[in-house]
């Protein structure tokens, strides 16, 4: 008899896999987690019946959220991550040779755990016991309010905006980032789908623009996520990602990011030009 996994997306809208085995179905203190060996994207994380990450495409979403940034950036020395509990975002940025440190807190242990039992490939940084990285299990929100002049990049790897995830998409809370942020800091956050959550995303670009004096919005497509389309919200101190040159060779193997991806990922559709712009500025 086959097994799948289904996310419910929306009303009208699930998405299901079919599923060899289940290697871990239970609950942490936040959440209910399932860790599947799918057939069609291989081992899969599930948090509360929402996909996750795959290991057959989460270079694409890991590679997004962490070179783009940290080669916008001239010299991305402090890096905090909030979330990114599986270490993906972890184990891309440490290996920038600028990256002298990197802070990841996550408030879900298990989920950690979990991804380093499961997800070693992707836990990488985190195995090793890499030198650059510190791990804390915590509430990101509050730890991000004590921080201040302190970060060059911020990454925001979060789950869906419900449960633990929800206090990580507020005004109170992209204020917190920017106080963390040295004088030329940025940050960026992965902000889901512009196809799907179309409300969602202008609200967030409604906050950040209001707060950093440069807000961007980049794509990236990625196969498990819904309708393909993926989306990250960025808040710049000084850096425009528009005016992007060059600042230093990218000395390591990547599978999806290049230079032509930095600059082609804030290429927008005009339907998403609309969503943030509104029609006058196509």
């Amino acid at each position: 008899m086959k097994e799948f996994v289904t996310e419910h997306q929306s009303p009208y809208l699930d998405l299901t896999t079919e599923v060899s085995d289940i290697l871990y179905k239970g609950n942490s203190e936040y959440q209910d987690i399932i860790v599947a060996e799918s057939r069609e994207f291989g081992r899969m994380l599930v948090l509360d019946g929402v996909f996750q990450t795959s290991v057959k495409d989460e270079f694409i979403y890991h590679e997004s959220i962490a070179h783009i940034p940290l080669f916008l950036h001239p010299s991305p020395k402090n890096v905090l991550i909030i979330g990114g509990g599986d270490g993906g975002a972890a184990r891309e940025a440490v290996r920038h040779p600028e990256v002298e440190q990197v802070t990841m807190v996550d408030i879900d242990g298990k989920v950690i755990e979990l991804s380093k039992r499961y997800f070693p490939s992707i836990a990488k940084a985190m195995l090793e016991g890499n030198p650059k990285l510190t791990v804390r299990v915590g509430d990101g929100i509050g730890f991000m309010k004590e921080a201040a002049d302190f970060y060059d990049v911020i990454i925001v790897d979060c789950s869906d905006p419900v449960g633990p995830g929800e206090g990580l998409f507020t005004y109170d809370f992209y204020k917190s980032t920017y106080k963390a942020l040295k004088k030329d800091g940025l940050f960026v956050q992965q902000t889901e789908s512009p196809f799907m959550h179309q409300p969602l995303i202008q609200n967030i670009w409604a906050s950040v623009s209001d707060i950093f004096p440069i807000t961007r919005l980049y794509t990236s497509f990625i196969p498990l996520y819904p309708s393909g389309m993926h989306c990250f919200t960025m808040g710049s101190k000084q850096y425009d990602p528009l005016q992007w040159t060059p600042n230093r060779n990218r000395i390591f193997p990547t599978r999806y990011y290049n230079e032509g991806i930095q600059r082609s990922a804030f290429v927008l559709p005009n339907f998403v030009k609309d969503l943030l712009y509104g029609e006058k500025e196509r």
